[in-house]
């Protein structure tokens, strides 16, 4: 079997090995569960002071600083961020609106634009996130002491580039006919402007910013422009370093196989019979033994074994 049909079966049979959303889902959890484990033991050593130490020592090495100055001594942040989370609720209900939103989107473009609309939505909303706080004057204040984290910017960018690809999408059949998908976004967006002034201003407008990122994917790859192309060829290439089944680069299977083998394809073994073997009996006392084939040798050598 061809090495791309094997691939096809494969994806057919094992998706979740190859499934972006649920590879995102997992990343997403796995380093939950991480970091509530070195929260309990940091509140098994400090009590009551267990928020402050780990805030301090742990949680400040992945969430991302608003101050420039801390990002630039803190630069792998920008991405850790986006996959962390220590609350339960918030873990919950970034991961069930992802799961809802990421499924539609997979199921109406496929496997490949999850994790790039995703990282492009954190990112922008990394972005709103710290301009926010070195510019607006209300929030100048915090600057120092306040960091973002969580998946909700990258689930705000895949909700806003579902509901722009396909806004009719319903969910819920059961109830009258289902509800279009523009309705949940929209719902989620006034959500988030209404909670500015309330609590956490910088990772509202950081999930306006995310939503923002998931629309412009949609509008630019309707224009024929894949942004998220250089990323899926990076995450493949680094997926091909650790598959021993995926040819490399410059090799031709078929070359190798059929054109520059060292073995033959197939052996012709001709079938022993009296008659045959009759046959070279009569050719070796007119023309002597030399005179056979290295078939007609073999066949002789096969008719001795076999008393024929």
């Amino acid at each position: 079997m061809a090495y791309h049909e094997q691939e096809y079966q494969k994806r057919l049979s094992l998706a979740q090995a190859k499934n972006a959303l649920i590879m995102l889902v997992a990343i997403n959890l796995v380093l939950f569960v991480i970091l509530i484990f070195i929260q309990a033991i940091y509140y098994l050593q400090f009590g009551d002071g267990a928020s402050v130490a780990f805030q301090s020592r742990v949680l400040k090495w992945f969430a991302l600083p608003a101050e420039p100055a801390q990002i630039l001594g803190r630069p792998w942040t920008i991405l850790t961020h986006m996959f962390v989370h220590i609350d339960t609720w918030h873990v919950l209900g970034n991961m069930l609106w992802l799961w809802t939103f990421g499924y539609i989107l997979q199921d109406l473009t496929g496997n490949r634009k999850i994790f790039p609309i995703y990282i492009y939505g954190a990112l922008l909303g990394a972005l709103a996130f710290i301009l926010s706080y070195n510019i607006l004057p209300t929030l100048k204040p915090f600057l120092g002491v306040t960091s973002a984290f969580g998946a909700s910017a990258g689930v705000m960018a895949i909700a806003a580039a579902v509901t722009t690809i396909a806004p009719g999408y319903r969910i819920f059949p059961m109830l009258n006919g289902g509800i279009p998908i523009w309705v949940i976004t929209i719902l989620y967006l006034i959500i988030d402007l209404a909670s500015i002034n309330i609590s956490n201003p910088g990772g509202h407008i950081a999930h306006l910013a995310g939503a923002l990122a998931g629309f412009l994917f949609v509008v630019a790859f309707r224009r024929g422009h894949d942004l998220g192309a250089w990323m899926n060829n990076a995450f493949d290439w680094v997926n091909d370093l650790f598959d021993p089944e995926k040819p490399r680069k410059g090799r031709n299977v078929k070359t190798d196989l059929f054109y520059k083998s060292g073995t033959r394809p197939y052996k012709k073994t001709p079938n022993v019979t009296s008659q045959r073997v009759d046959e070279i009996l009569d050719k070796i006392s007119q023309k002597g033994y030399s005179a056979l084939t290295d078939d007609e040798k073999e066949l002789l050598r096969r008719a001795s074994k076999e008393d024929i």
